[in-house]
């Protein structure tokens, strides 16, 4: 669905679960704040609510609160949208009441009906309970209380976590919503940054209670986060749209959340504010033989070398790749940069960055032409003329052999070992030079030219990785 002239902003492509993805600062709280009155005065949409990120206040009930979400429909949203909401919790103990009467109503009306399996308001505090570890909440005359898991004892609201009351104050909110959506019309969920306060697991946790509730045909949910973790996953709990937020975005399109996005999320770390992704930016790769080599690169050069490969599985799909991952680091992140290295072939050296991407080609063909530059053989005890002598002695000798032919065009071919087509021959002559397996050899010396221990020469290490490889990801200029 698409939504113009929502107060100067355009929403393109909205679907049932919606995320804006975008940095502090970028306007994603003026979005939800200024879209959520232009919903509600649209034909056809019913409830609209939006969730601040001020979640002040505490889990205690307060009976003039109450009265005032009573007495005035649109109170709790304009508190909402023009102040801090410093009682925040309170309006979600308020909620919890309503939703209680509500719950307790719909179970009155339903009874009667066929097939009606017998249920009770304890199934909602159960729902609330799942997303907590060491607290629970249990009725009260007062709406509900707060009680240690591990020995029943009363927890003061104003003593529990900042995470804890917030779990159970956004799933009142959530579970409240749900039941006073107009089911004959479509209803929006705005969330205003929902992963505050949460570590990773939880962020997890509510997603999974977010995306069971309100996973209804008649509501639409746009949430506003800047974290990867919160977003990676939302979208491995059903179909998810994001749109990328850049300061004075108007015109947002929500694209579909793909594998892709999938793959390179959990790369960026549990939250962007600690700066965990650029120190350790991402590195695209095309296969798994050249994620094996950076891991050891990294694990070997003891932080000289700090990368976090990730597998693109082929060339084609690099492409792709790249862009994603530009669109989530130049969202999320201020001055960041991520890697994406592929092999030569038969193509230029020379490539252009995409964005905040800096793309990078191998100087020899592939990451297999690596194994035989004479910083790596040397690494493994032997050199490029022993390597050769075997190359020649196979050839003559070996004729038998499943990868004779093979061996034979890298022979017939002058043995052109920065540029040959080594893919059918690499386990050949790996056996010859090690019996490391050659990805680890070769993340083993990489490891070593961060230490100043690399040799010079047109078949150096170094220029078959390239002076681009070089400076941006071995740090040696």
């Amino acid at each position: 669905m698409d939504y113009e002239n929502l107060d100067g902003f355009s929403l393109k492509f909205i679907d049932r679960k919606n995320v804006v993805l975008g940095k502090n600062g970028c306007g994603k709280s003026y979005l939800l704040k200024k879209i959520e009155p232009a919903l509600r005065s649209l034909p056809g949409i019913g409830k609209v609510r939006y969730i601040s990120p001020e979640r002040a206040g505490f889990l205690v009930y307060e009976p003039g609160i109450e009265q005032a979400i009573v007495n005035q429909a649109t109170w709790m949203d304009d508190n909402r949208r023009h102040n801090q909401s410093v009682n925040f919790k309170q309006q979600s103990v308020a909620l919890y009441r309503r939703l209680e009467l509500l719950v307790l109503r719909e179970i009155e009306r339903d009874h009667i009906l066929p097939g009606y399996k017998p249920k009770n308001f304890q199934t909602v505090i159960d729902k609330i309970n799942t997303l907590l570890d060491r607290v629970k909440i249990e009725r009260s005359d007062s709406g509900f209380k707060i009680l240690e898991k591990k020995d029943g004892k009363l927890a003061q609201a104003q003593e529990i976590s900042s995470g804890e009351s917030q779990l159970v104050s956004l799933a009142i909110e959530f579970l409240s919503f749900v039941k006073e959506c107009d089911t004959e019309k479509y209803n929006f969920l705005l969330i205003d940054e929902p992963d505050v306060h949460l570590h990773p697991d939880l962020q997890h946790r509510l997603a999974v209670f977010l995306s069971s509730e309100v996973n209804q045909s008649y509501i639409s949910t746009i949430i506003a986060t800047h974290s990867t973790s919160f977003m990676s996953a939302l979208a491995h709990e059903g179909p998810v749209r994001v749109a990328f937020m850049m300061n004075g975005d108007v015109n947002l399109k929500f694209v579909r959340v793909t594998e892709v996005h999938k793959r390179v999320l959990p790369v960026f770390g549990a939250h962007p504010l600690s700066n965990v992704f650029n120190e350790a930016p991402i590195l695209l790769v095309e296969g798994e033989d050249d994620e094996r080599i950076w891991q050891q690169a990294v694990r070997t050069s003891l932080g000289k070398i700090n990368v976090y490969p990730c597998v693109a599985d082929s060339v084609d799909r690099l492409n792709e790749f790249e862009k994603d991952a530009n669109d989530i680091i130049s969202a999320v992140y201020d001055n960041a940069r991520g890697y994406s290295l592929r092999d030569r072939d038969d193509n230029s050296e020379e490539i252009e960055n995409i964005g905040n991407i800096v793309r990078m080609c191998l100087s020899c063909r592939t990451s297999e032409n690596l194994m035989l530059s004479d910083d790596v053989l040397g690494f493994a005890d032997t050199d490029w003329s022993k390597l050769r002598n075997f190359v020649t002695q196979f050839v003559q000798e070996s004729i038998n052999h499943p990868y004779h032919g093979a061996v034979k065009t890298f022979f017939d071919g002058g043995l052109n070992r920065k540029n040959a087509d080594l893919k059918e021959i690499r386990m050949v002559l790996a056996g010859f030079i090690s019996k490391k397996p050659w990805e680890v050899l070769v993340g083993q010396t990489i490891a070593s030219l961060s230490n100043g221990a690399g040799l010079s020469g047109e078949n150096s290490l170094q220029a078959y990785l390239g002076s681009k490889v070089c400076l941006e990801i071995c740090r040696i200029t």
